[in-house]
Parts: structure tokens; C-alpha cells; sequence
């Protein structure tokens, strides 16, 4: 059952994890020293949650070598449900939001689950960087404690553990007056730990080996370097004479997704392979340079030559997933 406290809250205080956002230290994929420390708002609330449950994210991240170029964008990875429940034992699915979010939120801690939801980042102080009181976008994040009668939230949120209260808290949950009629709930799922056995040590990395094997058996069938190449030559001269926000969406949906996907399978090669996957995590390594790479030439929007960077990117690729499977079986 959830964690029931009344030390610094209302008796409607319920907290999943008992944490403190104050001494909450983030899983060391989102420490310093990483070129992509948050790679997209879903991923990294689920390392965060798994992370602070005491179990290790970095098993559930084979997936990643399945990114592929979807025609204008790289894959927005997200941990595959039935993988988390096979290593795991958690069970992720959709839920109706019908009734008032914070009493299903306190009703699911309180029966030692919780719930994902989509929540507008013009309420999240931890984006005061970016969108907080500026711009309405919305982001995944994951409640971990919640006290109705205060007004607070606690949550997971791109690479950390954070708080809100107040203001903040009746506008990300809408409690100021009926919402607009041409307003959507939010997307929701509940998020239940009962769902199979909690794998851990050597059982888990069995586990995870097997689901690796299953992913590289599904990794794109062409290269989606060569593929984005192409659409880069063809969109490059819009991107150089766009505006800022341009670059950043398309930088987001493009490189900077597809490097932080295999900053990510670097981690879960490491963790799983060790010193056996050395030479697909180099090449790994050249993918995430390049796409920095990338990402700076585009942001200084001059005209630039992007083919030799590709060829780069696309052998690299074809040698980080082909010595990984070699490695693997």
C-alpha cells in the first residue's frame, strides 16, 4: 500500500514512494556529463519511476535499436508496455479520466498504483527554463504524491522528481472554473505493480538479453540515415531561412531524438554486455557526434554541405547494430 503521512500534510496526504524531492537523486542516465541528460517527456518519467522503485531502467531499454526515420521524424521511443511487464511485473494501460484527476490519483496511490497523465507545462515550475507561465505544451508526468486538501502534487517529470502546489496546482488539474468545452481531458493510464514477478540479478539480465534479441530481429530493414538524408536535402533550405522555433521543433523530432536513443542503447549495451559490446557502443558514440553535429550546424542556420555527417551517421549505424546482434546470437 501507498505511504500515509501527516507529518507535513493534511490527512488526505498519499505518497507512492515515501521520496522527498529535496534528497531525490535521479537515475545517472540524467546526470551531468551526458550530451542528451533528457531525451523525451514519457521515456524518462518511466526511468525516473523505475529508478526510484529500485529497479534498473537500463534493462528495459533493448527496444532502442528498433528507431527508425518515420518519413519527417525519428521514432519517439517509449519502453514497450509488454517489456515492462516482463521484467518488471508492471502493467501499463490507458484509463478514463472522467472523474476529478486528483481524487483518481489519490484513490490509485492509495491502492499502491499510479497514474501517467498528460499535463500542460504552462503550470510545471520545473520547466520555468522553457514554458512555465509562457506557453501551453503539453508533457507525460507521473504522480508520486498528492494531498487534495493542500493543493500539492509531487511528480515525475522529464529527469527528476518535482513539486508543485497552489495556483500551479488548481490550473494543471483545471479546478478554476468549468474547462472550455473544446478542451480534451487529458490522456491517462494507470500504472500497476502487480502485474508478474519483479525480476532482478541474473534473472534479469536474462530477461533483458532475450527482449534484446527480439528488438534487434526488428530493427529497421534499410538505412534511416540514408532516409532522413534525403529528407534533409529536401528541407534544408526552409530550415536555414526559418526562425528559431522551426530549428528547435524539427532538431527535436530529428537529431536530437535519434541521439538521445542511442546515448540510451549505449547505457543498456554497457549494462548488459560490458566489455563485449565495446565496439557497437564506439559506434554508438560516433551516431550521438554526429548528430550534435547536426544539430549545431542547424542551429546556426548557414548554408552547409550535410552529406559527408549522414554517410558517417549511416555507417555508424550498420556497425553498432550488426557487431550488437553479432554479440547478442
Amino acid at each position: 500500500m501507498a505511504q500515509l503521512s501527516t507529518a507535513h500534510r493534511s490527512t488526505a496526504y498519499r505518497s507512492l514512494f515515501g521520496l522527498e524531492a529535496s534528497t531525490y537523486q535521479p537515475h545517472a542516465v540524467h546526470g551531468a556529463g551526458r550530451s542528451y541528460p533528457e531525451t523525451n517527456c514519457y521515456t524518462d518519467i518511466i526511468i525516473e519511476l523505475l529508478h526510484a522503485r529500485g529497479d534498473e531502467p537500463l534493462a528495459a531499454l533493448g527496444y532502442l535499436v528498433r528507431s527508425d526515420f518515420e518519413g519527417d521524424q525519428f521514432t519517439f521511443f517509449k519502453p514497450p508496455p509488454e517489456d515492462l511487464e516482463r521484467l518488471f511485473g508492471i502493467d501499463i494501460h490507458e484509463m478514463q479520466p472522467y472523474r476529478p484527476l486528483p481524487t483518481q490519483i489519490a484513490e490509485q496511490i492509495d491502492a499502491g498504483r499510479t497514474i501517467i497523465v498528460e499535463l500542460d507545462s504552462f503550470h510545471l515550475p520545473d520547466t520555468a527554463a522553457t514554458a512555465y507561465a509562457r506557453a501551453h505544451v503539453k508533457s507525460s508526468a507521473i504522480a508520486e504524491a498528492i494531498d487534495a486538501d493542500e493543493c500539492f502534487l509531487r511528480y515525475f517529470h522529464n529527469a527528476g522528481l518535482y513539486e508543485l502546489e497552489g495556483d500551479d496546482y488548481r490550473g494543471v488539474f483545471r479546478l478554476d472554473g468549468e474547462p472550455a468545452p473544446d478542451i480534451l481531458p487529458p490522456y491517462a493510464e494507470i500504472v500497476r505493480f502487480d502485474a508478474g514477478p519483479r525480476l532482478q540479478g541474473e534473472e534479469l539480465r536474462a530477461a533483458s538479453r532475450e527482449l534484446l534479441h527480439h528488438h534487434l530481429r526488428q530493427r529497421p530493414r534499410s538505412d534511416p540515415f540514408a532516409r532522413f538524408g534525403e529528407q534533409l536535402e529536401h528541407e534544408l533550405p526552409a530550415l536555414l531561412a526559418g526562425d528559431l522555433e522551426a530549428y528547435h521543433a524539427y532538431a527535436f523530432a530529428s537529431v536530437r531524438m535519434i541521439g538521445a536513443a542511442f546515448e540510451l542503447a549505449a547505457s543498456h549495451a554497457e549494462w548488459l554486455l560490458g566489455k563485449d559490446a565495446a565496439e557497437s557502443t564506439e559506434a554508438m558514440q560516433a551516431i550521438i557526434d554526429n548528430c550534435k553535429v547536426l544539430s549545431f550546424r542547424l542551429a546556426r542556420r548557414r548554408e552547409f554541405e550535410p552529406a559527408p555527417v549522414i554517410e558517417s551517421l549511416s555507417a555508424s549505424w550498420s556497425r553498432a547494430l550488426d557487431t550488437l546482434a553479432e554479440v547478442v546470437g
